[in-house]
Order: C-alpha cells, then sequence, then structure tokens
C-alpha cells in the first residue's frame, strides 16, 4: 500500500491511497469525522451497517461516523486499486464556516436511515479529484487559504450531484452518531455478500459474543438463520418477480443455482421451477 497524505489545521483532509493487491479490512470512522472517498482504479465494496455498495472507478461512498468494512474487488483482470479520499473533521468545518452560514449542523427533517450513500461521479467531480493528484507531489505550493477552497468546493458539488436529497440527508448530519440495532443490521444484510466475521464486527462484537447474541435473538445459528431468510426471499421473488430464477438466486446472495435449488427443495419439497410454476397456474 502507498499512502501520500495533506493536512489542514493539523488534521488529514486529502489521501491518495494505491494498492496493487487485495484487501479486507474494517474501516472504522470515528465520532465528528465523515468522509468522501473517490475510485481512480479498481473496484471495492464498501460495508455499512445498512449497506453494501459496489464502486467502480468514477464513483465515491460518502460516509459519515460509524463502523465500515472495505474489500478491494479483482476488477477487468487486475487488482490494482487506487482512491482519493476526502476527510471531514467537524473541527476543521467549525472554523471553515465560522463566519458564514454552514451547510452542516442542520435538524434533519426526518431520521438518517443510513451511514452511506454512492456518489455517481459527474465530470465536476472527477475533474477535482485528479486536480488533487498534482498536489500531493508539490505540497509545497499549498497554502491554507488554497486547502480551504479545495474542501469548500468539494462541498459545493457534493450538493449539487444528481442524488443530492440522499447526499443532503447525510451532509446535513455528519457527525449524527446514528447508533443501529443488531437486529436493523441483520436485517439490512441478509442478501450481502458480507461474511459473519464482519457482520459482528458491524454490530460491535467479537465472533463469540455476536454468535451467542444471534442465538439468544433468534434461536437460531447465523448461517442457519440467513440462508432461511435467503431462501423465503427467493420464494417472494418467484411469485411476482420476472427476472430468471438464476438472477433470483445471485441476487438473494446465493452463489450458485444447484445450492439455492437444492435449499429450496428441502424447505418447499418441490423445484424453483415448480413453485414458480404454481403461481403461473394461478394468475
Amino acid at each position: 500500500m502507498n499512502l501520500k497524505s495533506i493536512a489542514l489545521f493539523g488534521k488529514t483532509l486529502f489521501s491518495w491511497v494505491t494498492m496493487e493487491q487485495l484487501v479486507h479490512m474494517p474501516i472504522p470512522m470515528p465520532e465528528n469525522e465523515a468522509a468522501f472517498v473517490y475510485t481512480l482504479k479498481g473496484s471495492c465494496v464498501s460495508y455499512s451497517e445498512t449497506d453494501e455498495l459496489h464502486i467502480v472507478a468514477n464513483q465515491a461512498v460518502l460516509a459519515k461516523c460509524g463502523n465500515s468494512m472495505f474489500r478491494t474487488l479483482a476488477y477487468g483482470g487486475s487488482t490494482a486499486y487506487s482512491a482519493i479520499s476526502i476527510r471531514f473533521h467537524k473541527e476543521v468545518l467549525e472554523q471553515l464556516y465560522s463566519d458564514t452560514p454552514s451547510p452542516f449542523f442542520k435538524t434533519a427533517d426526518s431520521p438518517l436511515s443510513v451511514n452511506s450513500v454512492l456518489v455517481e461521479g459527474n465530470e465536476l467531480i472527477s475533474q477535482f479529484a485528479k486536480s488533487l493528484m498534482y498536489y500531493f507531489d508539490h505540497q509545497e505550493i499549498l497554502t491554507e487559504e488554497l486547502l480551504i477552497l479545495k474542501l469548500k468546493e468539494l462541498i459545493v458539488l457534493l450538493l449539487q450531484a444528481e442524488n443530492s436529497p440522499e447526499i443532503l440527508g447525510i451532509m446535513n448530519n455528519l457527525f449524527e452518531n446514528k447508533t443501529f440495532k443488531f437486529k436493523e443490521i441483520i436485517k439490512a444484510h441478509i442478501c450481502s455478500s458480507i461474511n459473519i466475521e464482519e457482520l459482528a464486527q458491524l454490530t460491535n462484537h467479537s465472533l463469540s459474543s455476536f454468535k451467542k447474541e444471534f442465538k439468544r435473538i433468534y434461536n437460531d445459528t447465523p448461517n442457519n438463520y440467513i440462508i432461511t431468510q435467503r431462501i423465503e426471499k427467493v420464494a417472494a421473488l418467484l411469485s411476482i418477480s420476472k427476472d430468471t430464477i438464476s438472477t433470483i438466486a445471485y441476487d438473494c446472495e446465493f452463489k450458485t443455482l444447484a445450492h439455492m435449488s437444492r435449499v429450496f427443495k428441502a424447505k418447499y419439497g418441490i423445484s424453483p421451477t415448480t413453485y414458480r410454476q404454481n403461481f403461473s397456474d394461478k394468475r
């Protein structure tokens, strides 16, 4: 991993990370911090308590404080990954907007239900991210005034993005330390590619304590409960969706159609094809 960084007011503001090998690690966002991470090259998946976001080049994630997991993916036959990260620190933003109206620290119109959101990189955001690359190798020309302007520029671009309502919800509540309940996190990731160890970390548990808490709440093991919930979702989709059975299986995070079919028949006594046909005959 190669990491370059630029600081403002003693806090890391911009980071540029490049990696040649696949990486898999937790990235907790401390209280009073948030981040915008723009992917320059490669692909990754970002997990928060409520979301699984798949991000490729020219896309970004805006994440507020809370637990998160990060995994780079092999993309186009390459494991190379590169991204620009911009950190939002509460203390820094308070200094920036000490004399002017701030887009932050407002009262939410409705409770915030997510801790991260996908940002599609338009031309302006793309050019902004790429313009930062020059400064990492020429930090001698940087001044506080220039860094402040660049940070404010990003904030304006985010507030004008295509999915601005979702982004605005994050930005207006950037430092609201939203705590998600155990069952909320489990429900959000039933059909996620996240593994049990990562799920435990998102719920702030060790693996052993996670399994104990899971057993107490659901009276089942994590693997068995999740598989059961997935197959029930498959059944629901078979009755209403026109997608192929294989598409439904993969969307519900079954790795193979054969595995899904075995689990489905064990629960319902018939194949997915027959199950769907029975609903078609009743219409």
